[in-house]
């Protein structure tokens, strides 16, 4: 019987240590203190950059293991922002992103893997304008959990992308008189991320 007790006792230790190991932390991006970039060609000359203001999301995963993460970020295609009213406004049309018809652009993770101290290759889909595509995000993060005055608990993180907007029928353009076009094809991305756990 003491035997049986004891291995019964054993098996209950071991559960509870592999359930606090594999641990869910969950946690949702603050947007007052995030924002997703952009920076794309123009006439060949510059590079105009612009916004989105408004993004939320969430991380889910064991907190041991940053490779088991499963990232959620919806950013609202309207909240677009460069700076030039008139070219906001074309950007929002049909002719880019027709906000009307494709009010959200979202990424899911599919894969977390770590590259290098403090540095992860997350593989996830990007939808766009209603077309899905496989993009790889090169993030630097997460950075140390930091106590805030409330007594909340903060990480950030930055991830950067390129893609070629054909590839998500963003296809609109103008060929200029001396050659070229008014608006490069690639698309560099810029995430700057800061998350709050959530209690529980």
């Amino acid at each position: 019987m003491k035997h049986r007790n004891l291995a019964i006792l054993t098996i209950a230790g071991l559960t509870l240590a592999t359930g606090a190991l594999a641990q869910t932390s969950h946690w949702e991006i603050d947007p007052a203190h995030s924002v997703a970039a952009f920076s794309v060609r123009h006439m060949m000359v510059s590079n105009v950059r612009g916004e989105f203001a408004k993004l939320s999301g969430s991380v889910e995963g064991q907190a041991s293991d940053v490779t088991t993460a499963r990232i959620s970020v919806t950013i609202d295609a309207a909240s677009i922002n460069t700076r030039e009213p008139k070219r906001d406004a074309d950007l929002r049309s049909p002719n880019f992103f027709d906000v009307a018809k494709y009010p959200a652009l979202t990424f899911v993770s599919r894969k977390v893997e770590k590259a290098g101290p403090g540095k992860l290759k997350v593989t996830g889909d990007l939808t766009i304008h209603g077309v899905t595509r496989e993009v790889v995000l090169d993030v630097d993060g997460p950075t140390p959990e930091m106590k805030d005055p409330w007594g909340g608990i903060r990480v950030g993180a930055h991830a950067t992308a390129t893609i070629d907007r054909k590839d998500f029928g963003l296809l609109w353009n103008k060929t200029l008189d001396g050659g070229g076009v008014l608006v490069g094809d690639e698309v560099a991305i810029t995430l700057e991320v800061e998350l709050g756990r959530k209690a529980g």
